[in-house]
């Protein structure tokens, strides 16, 4: 187990990416319930949630909610709070890796668009809270996706 004054390196080392935690809600006669969004990344095809690098002239939350439509054609409203973080190993075009710090906003969604930039390279699936914890391999994404289901009474 590494020292915390190791993590505190790995995460100085780390580099800053935002995403979208997509959702939706619908009520049925019973309950409300919610899904959320995840898509294939383009390279390993395992799922994970819409998310890129910081851009000039643009919030955190404001990266997210780009980066929910250009890979996977969704559209809505971002909150500018984020949920939580989570770490995970990134491949480099280079063949390195390098560990990145993923700051997540919901985005309640409002459309999810047919025509999208990233539409022929990856794959769009919604799924409850708890199935989509499930499809992730980060741990700490699986433990965010469980909690915001419960904040919003899911």
């Amino acid at each position: 187990m590494p020292s915390s004054e190791n993590l505190a390196d790995e995460i100085d080392e780390a580099r800053q990416q935002y995403a979208a935690l997509c959702y939706r809600l619908a009520k049925t006669k019973k309950k409300k319930t919610i899904e959320v969004l995840l898509i294939t990344s383009r390279d390993t095809g395992r799922w994970v949630t819409p998310k890129g690098w910081p851009m000039a002239n643009k919030a955190p939350h404001e990266v997210a909610e780009q980066e929910a439509f250009e890979e996977a054609g969704i559209k809505g409203k971002v909150s500018d709070t984020p949920v939580g973080n989570f770490r995970y190993l990134k491949r480099l075009g280079d063949g390195t890796s390098v560990t990145c710090v993923v700051e997540i906003f919901p985005l309640l969604v409002r459309k999810a668009k047919a025509r999208f930039p990233e539409r022929d390279e990856r794959v769009r699936k919604w799924a409850s809270p708890e199935e989509a914890a499930e499809m992730v391999d980060e741990s700490e994404l699986k433990s965010l996706l469980i909690d915001f289901a419960g904040r919003l009474g899911g």
